[in-house]
């Protein structure tokens, strides 16, 4: 009977720790959404751009900022190269 009480108590500590859980879950704020377009920028120069990606590319390296559209349709003949991946002069219908 001991061990029915035990195992019981297990359960409903468990099933508590599961509640908070949830409700901590609950109140945090969700994440921004991510930026439409990014710009990746080298490590020499004052971080000059190197290449223009969508915001969800996989390939856009871990120097980045947002853009804007207007702001990536300048950099894109000017400044820097499209991804060769997510191809945002395509989407952007910037032509050279």
């Amino acid at each position: 009977m001991t061990n029915v009480r035990y195992e019981l108590g297990r359960a409903e500590g468990a099933l508590a720790a599961a509640e908070q859980r949830a409700a901590a879950a609950a109140q945090r704020r969700p994440l921004p959404e991510p930026s439409a377009w990014v710009i990746e920028h080298g490590i020499g120069d004052g971080w000059t751009p190197v290449s223009v990606h969508a915001g969800d590319c996989w390939d856009r390296g871990k120097r980045w900022r947002p853009l804007g559209a207007e702001e990536a349709r300048r950099a894109l003949p000017k400044e820097s190269r499209a991804c060769t991946h997510c191809r945002p002069d395509t989407a952007l219908g910037v032509i050279d």
